[in-house]
Formats: C-alpha cells, structure tokens, sequence
C-alpha cells in the first residue's frame, strides 16, 4: 500500500479521460483501507468544534468567514505524521470530510439567523439549532443523487479548485519528497505574503485607478473604476480555475464594472432610485460611489443572472435528475440490487437511494413540524407553505451551489439567501404572515435554505477529494451528518453567547454583516416594500441570452456578482497556467508544467488561508499591528511591485519541471 501511496496522483487526475479511458484513484479500489478509525472520527469532530466556534466568533465579530478544509487538511497530515499513523490518507479524508461541516453550517448560520436579534425580535437555541441541523441534513440528501454526475461524469470539465488544493495538501503531506517540498515552500510564500497584507498591511490588498489623479476623476464623475486583488490565494484560485473559465467569469465583472455602472450613471445620474422602497436610499446615483452602486443595484443583477442560470442547469441537468429518480423507483420496486451497492466497486458506493428517498421525506416531515409547532409561523397551512419554499428552492439550487464550487471555488450563498428571502416574504405576506412573527418565520426558512446550500457546495469538495484519493463515498456521507449535528450545536451555543456577550445592535456590538444586509432586506419587504425585480429580470435575460450563444451563463453570472478585484486576478493565474503549459512542443513537458503550478498555486492557497485565520485571530484579540499611515501613503502606490513578483516566481517555479 506505501507504494500505491507514493505514486501521488494520476496523470489524468485532471483532464478530461479519452474514449475508453478510465481513472483510477490513489488508493485501489479493489483494497479495503483504512477510513473511519477512533482515531479519524474523534480528530474530525474536534476540529467540527474548534473551527465551528472559531469561524462563528470571527464571521461575527470582523465579517471575516474562512473555509476550513484547506486548514483542517494541514493539521490533520501534521498529526497522522507525528504520530506515524499507518494509512493515513484514507483516515485523513474522513477527518477534513468531517471537520468541513464546520465552515458549511457556520455559513449557513450568521448569514441569516443573527438578523433576527437584528430586527429586535426574539429565536431560541433549538429554533437556531434545528434551522441549522435540518438545512444541512437536507443539503446533504439532496446532493448524494448528483455526486456521480459532478465528480465522475464531469471529470476534468470543472477544475474544483478548492478539491485541487486540499487534495494536494492531503496527498503531498502522505508523499514527502519533491511534492511535499514545493508545496511547503509555495505554502510558507504564500501565507507569508498574505499575513503581511491582512496584518500589518505593508502594502494594499487592493490596486485600483484612483490611486492615480484621473482614475479618482474617472471614478468621481465617469463612475468608472478598474480594482485589482493582489492576495497569493486569489492568483492561485485563478491559476486552478484555468484561463477559459476565468476569463469568462471576469467578463461579466467588464460588464457590470465597465458598462452598466457608468451607464447607470449616464442615465439616472441625477436622480434617487429606491427599488425596494425601503426609504432608506438618500443619495442619487450620481452621488454614490462606484462601490456603493455595485452592492445597491448592480450586484443584484447577477443575483437575476445566477438564479436563471441555475434554473437553465436544472433544466439542462434533466437527464440527471431523471436517471437519479429512476433508481430510486428501481429499488423501490425491487428491480435493483438490495443494497444499491452489490457489484458495484467501493469508491463508487453511494448510500441507498431508497434511503436516500427516505431521508429526504423524513427530513421534510421534520421541518414541517419545526415549523408547525415550533412557534416559527401561526398555522398549519403557513406551515406547509414555508415547507415548500424550503423543498422546492433548496433541491433546484443545490446543484447552482455544486456548480459555483466546482468552476470557482466560491459559493454564492448570499446572493441565493438573499433571492430566497425576498420570495419567501412575498409569499408568507400573501397567506397572511407579516410584521415581526412574518420576519422571524422568513429568517428561519430562509436559515434552513442557506445552510442546505452551503452544505450541498461545500460537501462536493469532500466527495471530489475522496474521488481523487479513493475514499468510499457512503462512508463520507454517513459521517458527514454526525459532523453537521456537531457543528450546528456548536455553533448556535456560540450565536447565544455572542449575543448575550456583545449583542449585534448599539455600540460594541458585533458586525455581522451578512445578517444585517438580510435584516434591510427583510424589513421593508414584511412591512409593503418590495424587490428589484427589474435588476433580477435583467440579470435573468443575460443569462438566456449567453446560454443561447453557449457561452457558460453561471461563470459569467458569477463575474456579476463577486466583485470585480476578486475576478481579476483569476484571468492573470489563469494565464499562468495557459503560458506554462504552452511553451514546449514536448505535451509531456507542457503537462508536468502545469502540474507543477497547480502544486504552487495549492500551496499559496493554503498558505493564505491558514494565515488568514492567523491573522482573523489577532484581529479578534484586538492586537492592532495595522501600519495604517503607512498603508493609506504607499501601500497601493507599491502594491504592484510584490505581486509582479509573485506572478513571475509562479512561471518562473512551474517552467523549470523537465519531462519525467
């Protein structure tokens, strides 16, 4: 087994399989091999706790919300190697598939429940608990019919660069040698670089043209502004992702950044647009900064994009859907096997369908009782309505949130959470739910889908690194559950504390940002407001239009909602990538290239992100190490010249691989 292990990943872990091609994964198999220990399970519910707490306390406290699997990756092959544990990496991929509930339900939680402190209203721990726990016990069912189609049959069409990088960490860490060495190294630049950025701020983390005279004019009166990401994990996301999907995705930031931000100004330059009628919009557009235009009116157009774009999917996926609901009813009707799983080889065992079917209904009579009689709405029938918002958004989403993860890595939650809260007030206002008892009830379905959606994307990561290493699939879903009962206990007692501690309204409080953006929504909506559905349906009509032309319409909706200086430096690490594995003439040469990048961008990755917590932590601690005279004099004036360097050591690093 050590020499199966050592061999690291396939060549053609990556890329699309040729006709009668077929990948086999790290670990064989036709070989049982360690997975689910003592050992593995009790590591992985430790760190569910550690990091459920650690990234609730910090999401709240700064609005920094960190993904944990790429730092519960490095600190689980630190601790299998210290303590010379035999088949480690198998035991490794249980415990970050368990450890990364924690990320997911965190996610799902501060996004939306705190918002109901917010507004003054009243939710208690199992209110919190169970909008939690269910959420992400249905992201999970709702996923599992879909993990063949994501992770087998779209091998090597996505680039899942979040799986990329944790897979790297798992399978470099079990190597040791030159992997292990590149990844370190990359790893150590990488967090050094960004640690300097987020703590001391030695020099901007963000480029953009008004720092330059006429770029602040161009901003001022032109509301036109071009910004640039200079973090090592951003350059690296990108150099995963690969030029075509980045260069999509960074279109649809042009469009919105360069055309219809200054067009907006162009045209209602002079006057006050309150979409929502919310009241709380004073300044005309001529007077709101780009920025400030973008998350008021651009960004929800990408919303209306994302949205359609996932319909669309849905819709394309149909075959999928159907070949999923048929071996349900095959197994239903005794046509299959007794288990699902007879004859079928161990990495390609799935929990039962008809447990899965099962599950799902159990899941679905429990949230109905959740709210029926858990004082989340007034009667049975708003009740059932709430059910069905749940049933129907969270199931045609899950696969937008699977999407999102598997192109960019990031999962727009919010954007989808903020769409299903808006149509759950519509609704839940029509049968007769509004005011305060109205805004509660919407918070907590809404809870319940953005947990299921982070779930759902953030457990296609796990499922795609078990894929690639060879671990069991219905073991990382059976485990997965235990982990999400932990992390939602977890990180609810953390919520209740918070807010006695701190609270999250008046001085001091915490900043949960995402909640408050929920709450502004919400309130006008429950009180005769409404939404921009204007914005949406022009969001709605891109996407139909790019789908019609083919051109990838979640990518580019994706460029419309996520900030332009997030986008831009995904085109320079995809063009990397491109420029590296397109200099010899020798494909072998061009390949180990390619792959050697993809180990540096996996370690700047990782670097950044464990020193993000580092760096999240100190800030928490109130330890202020933030040169900022310094910064706001000449830190984007030398921002450049870092990040040239890091770009030139990324070709630099990744052309020196010669033909194995």
């Amino acid at each position: 087994m050590e020499n199966e292990i050592k061999k690291g990943l396939p060549e053609n872990a990556g890329r699309e399989l040729k006709a009668g091609e077929k990948y086999i994964p790290i670990l064989d198999p036709a070989k049982s091999h360690p997975e689910v220990t003592f050992y593995s399970v009790a590591m992985g519910l430790l760190m569910v706790i550690i990091f459920s707490a650690a990234a609730a306390y910090l999401g709240l406290k700064i609005g920094q919300v960190f993904e944990a699997a790429i730092p519960i990756a490095i600190i689980a092959v630190g601790l299998t190697g210290a303590l010379k544990k035999k088949g480690g990496l198998g035991q490794n991929v249980i415990i970050q598939s368990i450890g990364g509930a924690s990320g997911a339900v965190v996610a799902g939680a501060i996004f939306t429940l705190p918002a109901i402190y917010i507004l003054g209203l009243e939710v208690n721990f199992m209110q919190m608990f169970l909008s939690s726990l269910l959420g992400g016990i249905l992201g999970i069912l709702f996923l599992i019919p879909f993990r063949k189609y994501f992770v087998k049959e779209m091998h090597g069409k996505y680039p899942f660069p979040e799986a990329t990088a944790t897979t790297q960490v798992l399978v470099s860490g079990e190597n040791g040698g030159a992997s292990a060495k590149t990844l370190v190294i990359s790893g150590l630049i990488g967090g050094v670089y960004d640690f300097l950025i987020s703590t001391f701020g030695t020099w901007s983390e963000t480029i953009s043209t008004t720092v330059m005279s006429w770029g602040a004019a161009l901003a001022d009166k032109a509301k036109l502004v071009v910004k640039l990401n200079t973090g090592a994990a951003v350059l690296g996301l990108g150099y995963i992702i690969g030029l075509k999907y980045a260069f999509i995705i960074c279109c649809g930031s042009f469009l919105v950044w360069l055309v219809i931000i200054p067009l907006m100004n162009i045209i209602w330059g002079g006057d006050i647009i309150d979409l929502m009628n919310t009241g709380t919009i004073t300044q005309t557009i001529g007077e709101m900064s780009p920025d400030m235009i973008f998350k008021t009116y651009a960004r929800h157009i990408g919303i209306g994009g994302i949205a359609t774009a996932g319909i669309i999917g849905i819709i394309k996926s149909f075959g999928v859907i159907k070949s999923a609901v048929g071996l349900a009813v095959g197994e239903f009707s005794k046509k299959g096997t007794n288990d699902g799983n007879a004859k079928v080889e161990r990495t390609e065992q799935d929990l039962p369908m008809k447990n899965v079917v099962f599950g799902i209904i159990i899941a679905l009579l429990c949230i109905f009782a959740f709210f029926a009689f858990g004082g989340v709405v007034e009667n049975i029938w708003q009740a059932v309505v709430g059910l069905i918002i749940v049933a129907i958004i969270s199931f045609l989403f899950t696969t937008v949130a699977a999407n999102a993860i598997a192109i960019v890595g990031s999962n727009p939650v919010s954007g989808m959470t903020l769409m299903t809260l808006i149509i759950a007030s519509l609704i839940l206002v029509a049968v007769g739910l509004k005011g305060n008892t109205g805004m509660a009830a919407a918070l907590i379905i809404g809870g319940v889908v953005c947990t299921a959606l982070s779930m759902a994307g953030s457990f296609i990561t796990d499922l795609k690194i078990g894929y690639w290493i060879g671990s069991t699939p219905k073991v990382q879903q059976k485990w997965k559950f235990v982990g999400t009962i932990v992390a939602a206990a977890t990180v609810c007692g953390v919520m209740l504390l918070l807010n006695k501690t701190y609270g999250f309204t008046g001085d001091n409080a915490l900043v949960a940002p995402q909640a408050n953006a929920m709450a502004a929504v919400i309130e006008p909506m429950m009180n005769g407001g409404g939404a921009p559905w204007l914005l949406y349906g022009i969001g709605a009509v891109i996407a139909i239009v790019l789908t019609l032309f083919k051109v990838p319409a979640l990518a580019f909706a994706l460029g419309m909602f996520i900030p332009i200086d997030l986008n831009l430096p995904l085109v320079i690490g995809g063009a990397i990538s491109w420029y590296v594995g397109s200099r010899s003439k020798d494909e072998e040469v061009n390949r180990n290239r390619v792959e050697k990048g993809t180990l540096i961008a996996s370690g700047f990755i990782a670097g950044g992100a464990l020193m993000g917590v580092v760096s999240a932590i100190l800030k928490f601690a109130q330890l202020d190490l933030f040169l900022t005279q310094w910064n706001a004099a000449y830190g984007e004036a030398i921002a450049i010249l870092p990040f040239a360097a890091l770009v030139i050591y990324t070709a630099w690093a990744s052309m020196r691989t010669k033909k194995q």
